[in-house]
């Protein structure tokens, strides 16, 4: 009997993985397997449009569907046949374009370990050839292959195996992180976890800038803290980010407001203290730049949106 195709052995592996997301992940919420830590299933039956989220450093894959991710001024697409990399917190938009019940959107992510990355870094010190970073962003997308795909697989069945996972998830863990630093990623994943890079550097900033969004900025600060000039702590920010530093602060400060408003009741003033805004008008002036409307008719939009939409 002749061997499987490589297309015929892609489509046994997706509908393994579909299997695994199908049995576990409900609708629109997000599912956190308690066996295997840093691992995420996604599960949506309708498309929904513009959901704001901070991504974490993370991997990606697409089991069924296609997405689009609005970072900055950038638009991502990516599908069955692509990854999502997102080496750094980055406040994003978000669509999910294709799903219905009969054909769910299904995704499964994996937050990165940089002391995995820095332990790989040691052992193929060298980048493969063809791997140079051919842009900038700590968001980006690559080419999906067979490799990737089945170390995904093989994760997600020690769901089933829990006798194995404390062995096995380890192991198989560090193979996706090897996986990627081999592949398109990799040489991008070298600059952010190499201490004495500026693209370190800035993820440093932005892990700062993070932790108190809602104090008054002070690029001057963040700059010197990054051994930078102003300038170049301007242009590094951006390049990574595809934002100012103001501009990320702005947009993560919406995002949370958003995210208040919507999960735990807050009315728009509250919201917009709590974030760091002084004034109502300045604050309601940007939400509605950034997501359309105004907190009120914002949030009662959402609230007709499909459940997963507002999560």
């Amino acid at each position: 009997m002749p061997d499987p195709s490589p297309t015929d052995t892609a489509t046994s592996t997706r509908a393994s993985l579909a299997r695994c997301i199908l049995d576990r992940a409900v609708d629109g919420v997000p599912y956190q397997p308690p066996e295997i830590a840093d691992l995420m299933l996604f599960r949506v039956d309708q498309p929904y449009m513009n959901i704001c989220a901070v991504y974490e450093p993370c991997v990606a894959l697409i089991v069924q569907g296609s997405k689009r991710i609005l970072l900055g001024d950038d638009t991502l697409h990516y599908g069955e046949n692509r990854y999502l990399i997102t080496s750094m917190d980055l406040p994003v938009q978000s669509a999910v374009l294709e799903a219905s019940p009969e054909r769910p959107y299904l995704g499964v992510g994996l937050r990165l370990d940089w002391r995995e990355i820095a332990s790989l870094m040691l052992e193929t010190p060298t980048p493969p050839p063809g791997s140079t970073v051919r842009d900038s962003r700590a968001m980006t997308t690559g080419a999906l292959n067979a490799p990737l795909l089945e170390a995904f697989d093989r994760l997600l069945a020690l769901l089933d195996q829990p006798e194995h996972v404390a062995a096995l998830a380890p192991l198989i863990k560090r193979e996706i992180h090897y996986r990627l630093m081999v592949g398109e990623a990799g040489a991008r994943l070298r600059q952010i976890a190499t201490v004495d890079t500026q693209s370190h550097q800035v993820a440093r900033a932005i892990a700062s800038l993070n932790a108190r969004f809602a104090e008054p900025l002070r690029v001057e600060t963040l700059a010197r803290e990054s051994g930078m000039s102003l300038s170049t702590f301007h242009h590094h920010f951006k390049a990574l980010t595809a934002m100012s530093p103001l501009q990320y602060q702005k947009q993560r400060r919406l995002t949370e407001s958003r995210r208040l408003m919507m999960s735990e009741g807050m009315d728009a003033s509250t919201a917009a203290f709590r974030v760091g805004y002084e004034s109502p008008s300045q604050f309601s002036r940007e939400y509605r730049r950034l997501f359309g409307a105004p907190p009120s008719k914002d949030m009662a939009d959402l609230r007709r949106q499909p459940e997963q939409a507002a999560a």
